[in-house]
């Protein structure tokens, strides 16, 4: 079996239609065809069922073209490993974000990446953790970022940044407390995100403190949250980042956490551990390094500090 059969039949899986594969490849598709029948009496099985509507692949060809990806991802390995050692930042790279990091990240982050690294073809999605770390395990991501705390063996975790969270209050909230403290919170109606603020326990202290008392909302959105405060009353939690974010009165209603509340949130970039594309990681920490504020950093700061000479060198 070729490198060129195996592109010709995830071509096929791909489209399931003969001309728009041979379109892609480039080739006319009495010579798909031929290929693939070529092929299937090699190896005296059938990949794909024809008939004159649809191309369907059997069981055994989904075990065989789902092999064919994973052999062509690791041949292009083999060609970024050599731009790797020759000094070249070049080719495809696949990231994943999590949602409810990208609005704040992606803008600036692919702003700088596409200015500085213009050879490389950034290609980027929004995941959730779970989806992120499948498909780091499957070769399809080269990396994601996502919370800190997603233990997966098989992959390693990279710290980037750390987050503060700030109180948003409704101004009947904040104007009947002359002095800003958590604790006066205990009786006020808390609006939290679903997936994003209140999930690790260890890293958000001031959740975990109001865990207690009066029901406790869902949203689906920042944005979301804090038009329920400023219509319903009460108060939610916001991200550092999303502060530019606001009107010029909404920033009225803005409180910091400090103290035993204090709560915060960890960014890390995830890879499979046995990466061997550094000199790619290090464009994406390079980026973020560019326009994060040096107080973020810390976090990712710190553990550089603490590996370094170790091993990876991000």
């Amino acid at each position: 079996m070729t490198l060129q059969q195996l592109k010709y039949i995830i071509a096929i899986y791909h489209h399931r239609n003969f001309a728009k594969a041979a379109e892609e490849l480039r080739v006319t598709q009495p010579t798909l065809s031929s290929m693939l029948v070529k092929l299937e009496e090699e190896l005296d099985l059938r990949i794909f069922e024809r008939s004159n509507k649809r191309v369907v692949p059997t069981a055994a060809g989904e075990k065989i073209v789902a092999q064919a990806q994973r052999a062509l991802r690791e041949v292009e390995r083999i060609g970024e490993l050599v731009a790797e050692d020759k000094g070249q930042t070049s080719g495809n790279f696949a990231l994943s974000v999590g949602p409810t990091i990208a609005p704040y990240i992606l803008p600036q982050f692919i702003h700088h990446y596409t200015n500085n690294y213009p050879q490389v073809e950034l290609n980027i999605v929004e995941l959730k953790a779970e989806t992120m770390i499948q498909e780091l395990l499957q070769g399809t991501l080269d990396a994601g970022m996502a919370i800190s705390g997603n233990q997966q063996t098989g992959i390693l975790e990279i710290p980037l940044y750390t987050e503060a969270f700030w109180v948003y209050l409704s101004e009947q909230c904040w104007r009947k407390l002359p002095v800003f403290r958590p604790e006066n919170l205990e009786h006020e109606q808390m609006w939290i995100m679903k997936e994003a603020q209140c999930l690790r326990e260890s890293a958000f202290s001031f959740c975990k403190a109001r865990s207690v008392g009066k029901k406790i909302y869902e949203a689906g959105s920042i944005e979301t949250l804090i038009r329920i405060v400023d219509l319903n009353g009460g108060f939610t939690i916001i991200p550092e980042m999303h502060l530019p974010f606001l009107l010029e009165k909404q920033r009225e209603n803005v409180r910091r956490i400090e103290g035993d509340y204090r709560s915060q949130r960890r960014i890390s970039l995830y890879i499979k551990e046995e990466y061997v594309r550094e000199r790619m990681l290090n464009t994406v920490t390079d980026t973020l390094r560019s326009f994060l504020p040096s107080g973020m950093r810390a976090y990712f700061e710190v553990w550089s500090e603490a590996v370094g000479g170790a091993g990876r060198e991000f």
